[in-house]
């Protein structure tokens, strides 16, 4: 291919949109059936770069179109519209054990998309490409508010819809980790949903008198949202990852403050003391730590603290008492939770209380720990610090095949999205604060 003779055009439609939002990019003016490899880069805020890239022949027209022609290699293959985002890896020659993961979710994810001649696989900082194209990917829809919340004790950020409201809500929780992440309820709210996201392992008031918080800290949250003034009180949802589940199913059946109008939980489990606290459910885990698998890669795995899944009701979260619908997102190939045995049981236990007709369970064979919004690259483990011992850092094996861990988190996405609109608009009309487009 002649650079000088060849007017490489590269668009990308749109330029600007939702994280959750699906682009269009287009190579056009190449020789037909000519070879050429298109590029996404990535710097994330930590300094660290991730890449992705993919094969493809020019028709006779030749044009690409990566919406609708297959990939023959990279770092995916076959027809992939947004392989580019998902398929995304850290560079060669990176630390190990990187998870790529927004912090300020007022500023863009800026990736660049580029087209070089022939098919590549490594070396693109060296090549001159034949075209390149900015494109940025927002959490946050113009007009949504973030407010960060400290009264009542909490460490938390609400992000308000566009718009004067009421607006339904929803109270947003991270797993082990710990730390305030603010990305998820950022692109809910960009949906129309008012969304709290709420740090309760590594909260102000834990680092202030070193003890975990009860379960009136989350009963304070619910009531911020509750009593806002914006918000639809009687309209309130919980979602809860990982630990974060753990959380939301002893705060939905359990608490007497808090009257739910359904709830979300992702790669989780019921399995902890009945009625029990925060500190109580960690302690269950560290009574199992012994259970703990190590790789030969010394990733650790940790699904079995929690297996076999007990007979003795007093071990877990009573869903039979459930009464609002009850959404479970679960990957079959997790190894961090046993998610999928968890929620067969759940199914089990609602079922023979007579609540099964309030419950979803969404199962993807080949997904793993970390379900998280569309387009977010997979990976299969990374560095991890638990908040509940101590910040001790280790690589913790989440699990799961990329590309099928990635079409389960756009499905379950897309399923999450249709489940929180029909229970918490009830039949009210969510376009005016739903976005498609920026």
């Amino acid at each position: 291919m002649d650079r000088k003779k060849c007017c490489v055009k590269l668009s990308v439609q749109p330029s600007r949109g939702l994280m959750d939002e699906k682009f269009v990019i287009l190579v056009q003016n190449v020789p037909p059936g000519s070879q050429v490899t298109v590029h996404a880069s990535y710097k994330c805020e930590d300094g660290h770069s991730w890449e992705a890239f993919a094969h493809y022949n020019a028709n006779a027209a030749g044009t690409v179109n990566v919406s609708e022609d297959p990939s023959l290699g990279g770092t995916y293959s076959g027809v992939e519209p947004m392989g580019l985002l998902w398929s995304l890896r850290p560079v060669p020659g990176s630390k190990p054990g990187l998870r790529m993961r927004k912090v300020n979710v007022q500023t863009p994810m800026e990736v660049t998309i580029s087209v070089y001649q022939g098919h590549q696989t490594e070396g693109f900082v060296d090549q001159v490409p034949l075209g390149s194209v900015v494109v940025e990917r927002w959490y946050m829809a113009p007009g949504v508010r973030r407010i960060p919340i400290t009264e009542g004790g909490l460490t938390a950020t609400l992000f308000l819809p566009p718009g004067p409201g009421p607006f339904p809500g929803l109270l947003d929780l991270w797993g082990g980790g710990g730390k305030l992440v603010e990305y998820r309820a950022a692109l809910l709210a960009s949906h129309g949903i008012a969304s709290l996201a709420l740090d309760y392992l590594t909260a102000e008031i834990v680092m202030e008198t070193g003890k975990a918080v009860d379960n009136q800290y989350f009963e304070t949250a619910y009531r911020l949202l509750q009593q806002h003034p914006q918000i639809l009180g009687s309209r309130i949802a919980m979602l809860g990852l990982s630990l974060g589940t753990s959380v939301t199913l002893n705060m939905a059946v359990y608490s007497k403050v808090m009257k739910l109008r359904c709830v979300v939980c992702i790669s989780g489990s019921h399995v902890q003391p009945a009625d029990g606290s925060l500190e109580q459910i960690l302690a269950c885990f560290d009574k199992n730590a012994d259970k703990t698998r190590v790789t030969e890669e010394n990733q650790m795995i940790f699904r079995d603290l929690l297996l076999p899944i007990p007979t003795d009701p007093k071990l877990k979260a009573d869903v039979g008492r459930l009464q609002c619908p009850l959404l479970l997102v679960v990957g079959e190939d997790d190894q961090n939770w046993p998610a999928h045995e968890s929620a067969m049981d759940m199914k089990d236990m609602m079922e023979r209380a007579g609540n099964g007709h309030l419950l979803t369970v969404l199962s993807y064979p080949n997904a793993g720990h970390l379900i998280e919004p569309p387009y977010t690259p997979h990976v299969r483990a990374s560095a991890f610090r638990s908040a509940s011992t101590g910040r001790q850092k280790l690589v913790a094996l989440w699990g799961g095949e990329t590309a099928a861990h990635s079409r389960a988190q756009e499905d379950a996405w897309r399923k999450m999205l249709v489940f929180l609109r029909e229970n918490l608009y009830g039949g009210r009309n969510p376009s005016a604060t739903s976005f498609s487009h920026l």
